[in-house]
């Protein structure tokens, strides 16, 4: 089953204003996402999705394929949606969605959730890392809980599954993940995702995966050892140079 990466890169991001364009070892962030994605192989095509003519025209600059989209999608999800449905992308049959700021994204989360589409486990692919029991209550760490056949029962920023008794400390850290934000889907299943109109149980958590899950879409999360997190702010930027300089990736160069 041939895969199509698409890459939203939105501008207008509030926490690190930009964001795209700002650079990481002296080239825009989204170019460096485009070639991590590259050189992991899993696609057979990737290309930028974008709402600015300042994204477009540091991509085109530099030879990224790239499609300038409406400026008024909700979500990258529905940005990875216009960019899969036109008449050019047609052949492929699976979609990765990877965020445009994500330049360490993991081989094996992007393979993971690839492979649970292409190996017909659920319509959508998704992966998750072990959490650490102090991470569990932040609501800025986004939880899943998998049944036993590793499709998803549930997400939630609250803490999940809720610690009942404390004798149970290891078996709550044993079943928590941390939801790694990459995702797959087959083509049928992204076009319902976002022709449905937003859960209540989505706009309760502001969580869009809710949504297919909630009208009975099964997501599949494959279960991997680590994962980078993304660029939202100053310090990430930094943190990210940083790491770039000290452990340069060759893959990259």
């Amino acid at each position: 089953m041939s895969v199509l990466a698409v890459i939203p890169a939105r501008l207008g991001a509030t926490r690190l204003p930009r964001k795209p364009l700002r650079l990481l070892a002296g080239e825009p962030l989204i170019v460096r996402v485009y070639q991590r994605v590259v050189s992991l192989g899993i696609a057979d095509y990737v290309v930028v999705a974008t709402d600015h003519s300042e994204v477009l025209a540091a991509c085109e600059s530099r030879g990224i394929p790239v499609v300038l989209t409406r400026d008024d999608h909700p979500s990258g999800t529905d940005r990875v949606a216009e960019v899969a449905a036109r008449p050019e992308f047609a052949q492929f049959a699976v979609i990765l969605n990877v965020q445009g700021d994500e330049p360490f994204v993991s081989h094996e989360a992007l393979a993971g959730a690839v492979a649970i589409v292409t190996g017909g486990q659920a319509p959508i692919g998704t992966a998750a890392v072990p959490i650490s029991v102090s991470a569990l209550p932040r609501p800025d760490v986004v939880k899943v809980v998998r049944g036993d056949d590793g499709r998803a029962l549930y997400f939630s920023r609250a803490p999940i599954p809720f610690l009942r008794d404390s004798a149970d400390a290891d078996s709550q850290e044993a079943l928590a993940r941390q939801h790694v934000g990459v995702y797959a889907y087959t083509r049928a299943a992204l076009q319902a995702w976002v022709g449905w109109a937003p859960h209540p149980l989505e706009l309760v958590e502001r969580l869009e995966q809710l949504r297919p899950m909630a009208h009975g879409l099964a997501i599949g999360v494959a279960d991997v050892p680590a994962a980078e997190g993304g660029i939202d702010t100053e310090d990430d930027l930094d943190r990210a140079n940083l790491r770039w300089n000290t452990k340069h990736t060759n893959t990259l160069s």
